[in-house]
Order: structure tokens, then sequence, then C-alpha cells
């Protein structure tokens, strides 16, 4: 893939509760983008970021998966991540390294638990949002009512910038109200809006002209006084208001039927935020918490974020990382400012699944992949020894729940515990201590599904047998490492 400078890309996660689409959306873009060949199916264990064998076997996301595309002159790497609560880890990754997100919500199931939850992290952090409701081609799906639904648990603010054309086995395609336009089938042809519709995108799009103006100090005496807004008018606030915060467009289609995908494409690529539009945080006192903000760029000395880790049986560890100013070179050397140790770097690549792509260099405001660091941890800073800087680390939450492990035989036994510190390593979420009153090897996540994953990662990536017992006890915050 070219490389692309700081203003051409976009760093996107798709977020949902559990079930709501992301990874066979993520499927229907890189087919679209015609970076795939074939749509992969969840059900056949053929998606492209689905490829862990646990991920097969439970039909369920369970890490973070760089899925990055181009799409007219514009690089996005998409992170489609768990909706499993149990690897929120991933999601808050994600999260740190990204500028904008795509929140999935189901034509049929409608805002649920990890809809909410996912709201909340995006309010937290500022990061401007699209919904995407999906599933049109579902039997009772029920675009007005989850739009409306949507209206009114997050508020005004999300404002329907799509309807769809028909539902279930009528469903062909999505109305851009803005620009009153139908877009229909897999490729988006442009069209007429059917007459039948004509009257109910009249009505979304004045709603949705009040929306853009209220936003606008300039619009909105325009708007009260009855004046006229140019659709140039239009675009630009209605830009300016998804990059503020200000409005969240809601739009609609089907992952798997691959209908309204592009038409979400040039959304993502025309409202969601450049890296160059969000500010640099960098730790400068670490024990009081201080933060500071700085520019990006790409002639700013090298800053770059470890965002994951994890341990690939064929290549060693795989360390993914983002870099926020300056460029990453492959075969360099640079500072590790955590450890305060110098840290090899071999060849660079870009990751889309498990899929790596060998590259040179790694720009300001782009993701990539190095294998084999020394040092290197997840939330450790890379840059230049001349200027180091901290960047502000990602906050994962705290274990909630635990289990006891043992080893099967006297074998796994001996490589038990190097295992177990090697799989924390991967996921911070994960802790792993001895109780002092039981003497067992306790080992803490944020749910069960979660400490069966690391079961099964032990067998299948480092051959040891680990035997897990869940007490039905709440997790005890007096257990002390050893």
């Amino acid at each position: 893939m070219e490389q692309f400078t700081l203003e051409n890309i976009r760093n996107v996660c798709l977020l949902s509760h559990s079930g709501a689409g992301k990874t066979s959306l993520a499927e229907s873009i890189l087919f679209s983008t015609k970076f795939i060949n074939r749509l992969g199916r969840l059900e056949d264990g053929t998606t492209t970021s689905d490829y862990d064998p646990d991920e097969i076997q439970r039909k369920i996301s369970i890490n973070l998966s760089v899925l990055p595309y181009a799409w007219q002159g514009v690089k996005v790497n998409l992170l489609d991540t768990p909706g499993y609560f149990d690897f929120v880890g991933e999601v808050k990754s994600s999260m740190r390294v990204a500028e904008g997100s795509v929140i999935l919500v189901g034509a049929t199931s409608g805002i649920e638990v990890g809809t909410e939850q996912t709201w909340q992290f995006c309010e937290e952090s500022q990061m401007p949002r699209i919904f995407f409701i999906n599933k049109m081609d579902r039997e009772n799906a029920n675009y007005v009512k989850v739009a409306a639904d949507l209206q009114a648990k997050f508020g005004s603010r999300c404002v329907p910038f799509h309807i769809p054309i028909g539902s279930y086995s009528t469903f062909t395609g999505v109305i851009d109200i803005l620009k009153m336009k139908a877009y229909v089938g897999t490729e988006a042809k442009e069209g007429e809006i059917p007459a039948e519709l004509q009257s109910q995108a009249e009505g979304y799009r004045a709603k949705l002209v009040e929306a853009i103006a209220s936003s606008d100090d300039a619009l909105i005496e325009k708007y009260i006084a009855d004046e006229p807004i140019s659709q140039e008018e239009l675009e630009k606030a209605l830009n300016n208001a998804v990059l503020t915060c200000k409005l969240f467009p809601i739009l609609t289609g089907s992952a798997i039927q691959n209908i309204g995908i592009i038409p979400l494409m040039d959304a993502i690529k025309k409202y969601l935020p450049s890296p160059g539009v969000k500010p640099v945080l960098v730790v400068t006192d670490a024990a009081k918490g201080t933060i500071e903000k700085i520019k990006a760029g790409a002639s700013e000395p090298l800053a770059a974020l470890v965002f994951k880790s994890s341990a690939d049986p064929y290549v060693g560890k795989l360390t993914y990382f983002r870099v926020y100013n300056g460029t990453l070179v492959s075969n360099t050397q640079v500072w590790n400012s955590n450890r305060n140790e110098i840290e090899r770097i071999g060849q660079l690549y870009l990751m889309r699944g498990k899929n790596q792509e060998p590259v040179g260099q790694v720009p300001a405001g782009d993701i990539g992949v190095v294998a084999k660091l020394n040092v290197t941890l997840t939330n450790d800073t890379l840059c230049t020894k001349e200027k180091p800087v901290k960047l502000a680390p990602i906050v994962f939450p705290r274990p909630i729940y635990r289990g006891a492990v043992a080893p099967k035989t006297k074998t796994d036994l001996d490589k038990l515990g190097s295992s177990l510190n090697k799989i924390a390593e991967e996921d911070p979420t994960i802790s792993v201590q001895r109780d002092q009153d039981t003497a067992e090897m306790v080992l803490s996540g944020l749910g069960d599904t979660q400490l069966e994953v690391v079961v099964a990662k032990m067998q299948r990536k480092f051959g040891v047998g680990v035997l897990l017992s869940i007490p039905k006890v709440p997790y005890k915050e007096t257990i002390t490492g050893s």
C-alpha cells in the first residue's frame, strides 16, 4: 500500500454490542475496496479479522484487528474490536489510537448494553462518531424505531443522515437526505428517490437542516430569518459539527448484503477526523498524572505508542504501534522512554488481519507492526533519545473475576509461570498472582470467557496444559503477587 500523509489518514474503530455485525461490516468494506476478492463469513471462520482459532471456534471477536484500506485518496485504518465485555481491554486499546468511531446498532435488536457502554467511552474521550444501523435485510428490521430510540437515549445530537429503501427482502439501498439522492445496490448507483419515499425523505431533511443550522451561529441566524442556505454551507457546517461532537449522523445498511457500505465509507472519509486534528497527549509528570497537549506532525521528533502485543507462534512477539509524531523507519534504533533502554527496530509491517505487508517506514498518523522487540511492552513509548517523551497510556479496566490455575502434568508445571507471564504481557487486563491463604496460582480477568480463552491459548501457543477452577466467590483485593 502506498504512503499517505497525516491529512489523508483516518484511524477508525468499530464499536458495538456483541453480535451487531462489526466483523461482517469490516469484511464488506475490504471487499468493496478490493483488498479481498471474496466475502468471508463469520459462520465459516473465513473473515479477515477473526482469524484466531478461539474466535473461529466461539464465533465471536476476541482480539483487536487492524484492517487498513484505501478509498478515494484516503487511507483508513479500521480497528475491528470485540463486543463481548470480557475483552473490553481491546476496545480501550483501539480507542486510544483512533480519532473517530462507527457504532453499530442492530436494526432488529436496537440499543443494547454494549451500545450504551461504547457511547459512554466515546463521550469520555470526546470522540467523533457515526451510528450505523445494520442488518436492514433482517426480518422485523425497523429503522424508524431504532433511530428514534437513539435520539431518545443519546439526545437530539443523533440525526438521521440516511434512510433505507425498503427493509428485509425489499431492502435495496439508502437515501442520502442531505443530497436527496438514492444509492441502490452493492455498487451504490446514484438515482432518484422513489416516489413513495419522497415525502418521508423531505421530512427527515427538514429536521437535518434544522439540526445543522443549530450547530452553527451564522447558519442559525439565516435559518430563523428563513433565508436560503446553500448545499455547500450545509455540508461545511455538518463537517464541523461532526468533528466537534455537536452532531452524530445515523446511517444504515446491511453488511451481509453489502448495501449501504459505500455511502458509509464516503461518510468516514468526509466527516471523521484525520490524526492531525487531534492533539498528542504527553505525560509531563507521571507522579501527578499531568498531561500536556502538543501538536501532531510528521516533522516533529518521533513519538509512537505501543497499543498491543501479540505472541505469534511463527514469528515471535508482534508489537503494534501508532506513530503520533515523526516517522518510524525499518532497521533503526529508537529509545524506549518507559524502560530507559535502546530498542532495535527490525522490519516494519502493515497488518491486515493476520497478513503482513513489509514497509520501509510508518509515518505520523499511521499504524504499524514490528516483530521481536526485546524490552518493549504495551503502553510503552518509542521515541528518540535526544528528545524523549512519554505518551499518555491506555487506561485499562482492573480485573474483577478470578480462577485458580494448576498444571496438568509435571512438564506443564515447569512452563506454567513463564507462559502465564507471556499471556499477561499480551493482555494488560489479565493478572497472575499467588493467593497467600491457599497457595494457589490465581488468574484474574474480566470474565469467565476471558479466562477460558487464556487457558486455551496456553495450550495452543505454548503447549502448556492447565486446569482452571473458578470459585463462586468475588475477586479479593487482598491477593498479593509473589
